[in-house]
C-alpha cells in the first residue's frame, strides 16, 4: 500500500518534476522529523502533528548548532509536504500555516573579476590533449552561458548546435532554454569534439562533457575542476560554478545588460532570483558616477 510519503514523492517528482537530488533532500527531511517525534512524543504518525511538535525539532535543530540555513531548508520541506497533504485532503489543518523562516544573513556571493578570468585564460590559452581542452571550455561555457552546474553535466551532443551558435539546456523542472554561444568557443568545441572522437571507449555518448574513460561527469568532480583552476589566479574563499555562473551575471550586468535579458540568460523564473546578482553592478556603478561627477572632484 502506497504511503503519503510515497505519493508525495510521486507527486514531486511526476508532477513538480523535481530532479532525483533534490526529492531526495525533500524525503530526508521528513524522515528525520518523523524519527524526532517517533522518539521524542511516541508518536509514530506525523500526519497528525500539531506546530508544538514542529517548534520542538527547531529547538532541538538549534541546541544542535543546525544553521538557520539548513532549519529554515528543512521546515521548507516539510511546509511541501503538509501542503500536499492537505491539497490531496490526507489532513484538514496544516500545521505549517503560520510558521515563519529563522532569520538568515545574508550572504554576499563574490564573483570573479574580469582580471582574474583573463588571466586563467591566458594561463591556459593552448591546451594539451584531452583532458586540458575539456577543462578549459568547461570553464569557458561557465563563464559565456551562465548555465548551473547540473545543466552542464546533463548537456546533451545534441543539443550544441555548432551551426546556429546556440546550445539548448535543460533546467530546472525540465524548462528548456536557448543560450547563444560566443564564436570562440564554437572553435573550442570543435577542437574539443576532436579530441573527444579519438577517446577509445565512450560509454556515456550521449552526453557532451565526458571523462577520460567517457562517462558523464560527476558533480564532484566539477566542483573540484572550478576549484583548482581558480586557485591559480584567485585568493577568494569560495570557487565554485556557482561563482562562475554568478561572474556571468555580474560582468554582464556591469557592461550594460538589462535585468531582463540576464533573467532569461539565466534561466530564472522572476526578477527576484535575478535582482541578487545586481549589488555588484551597483558598486560598479556608484565608482563611475563618484569618478565622473563634477561635485565630487
Amino acid at each position: 500500500m502506497k504511503t503519503n510519503k510515497d505519493a508525495f514523492r510521486d507527486y514531486l517528482l511526476l508532477e513538480k518534476k523535481y530532479s532525483p537530488h533534490t526529492v531526495g533532500a525533500y524525503l530526508n527531511d521528513i524522515l528525520s522529523f518523523e524519527s524526532f517525534v517517533s522518539e521524542s512524543f511516541d508518536q509514530d504518525n506525523i500526519d497528525a502533528v500539531n506546530y508544538s511538535h514542529v517548534r520542538s525539532w527547531i529547538v532541538f535543530l538549534v541546541d544542535q548548532d543546525v544553521s538557520n540555513v539548513t532549519v529554515n531548508r528543512k521546515m521548507a520541506s516539510l511546509k511541501a509536504f503538509y501542503k500536499f497533504l492537505l491539497k490531496s485532503k490526507q489532513i484538514e489543518v496544516n500545521p505549517m500555516l503560520k510558521h515563519k523562516s529563522l532569520k538568515t544573513p545574508k550572504v554576499v556571493q563574490v564573483p570573479f573579476s574580469e582580471k582574474e578570468l583573463k588571466d586563467l585564460l591566458v594561463e591556459i590559452e593552448v591546451p594539451v590533449g584531452f583532458e586540458e581542452v575539456r577543462d578549459k571550455l568547461v570553464i569557458e561555457m561557465f563563464y559565456v552561458t551562465g548555465m548551473r552546474r547540473a545543466e552542464l553535466i546533463h548537456l546533451m551532443i545534441k543539443n550544441v548546435d555548432r551551426s546556429a551558435g546556440v546550445i539548448k539546456v535543460l533546467g530546472k523542472r525540465n524548462k528548456e532554454r536557448i543560450i547563444p554561444i560566443l564564436p570562440i568557443i564554437q572553435n573550442q568545441i570543435d577542437s574539443y569534439l576532436k579530441e573527444r572522437d579519438d577517446l577509445e571507449n565512450i560509454i556515456d555518448s550521449d552526453y557532451f562533457f565526458i571523462s577520460k574513460k567517457g562517462l558523464k561527469l560527476s558533480e564532484s568532480f566539477v566542483y573540484r575542476l572550478i576549484n583548482s583552476y581558480f586557485s591559480r589566479v584567485s585568493e577568494k574563499v569560495k570557487k565554485s560554478p556557482h561563482v562562475l555562473r554568478h561572474t556571468f551575471a555580474t560582468h554582464l550586468l556591469n557592461n550594460g545588460a538589462d535585468l531582463n535579458s540576464v533573467k532569461e540568460l539565466l534561466g530564472h523564473s522572476s526578477l527576484a532570483s535575478t535582482q541578487v546578482y545586481t549589488h555588484n553592478s551597483l558598486a560598479e556603478l556608484k565608482k563611475v558616477y563618484k569618478g565622473a561627477h563634477p561635485r565630487n572632484k
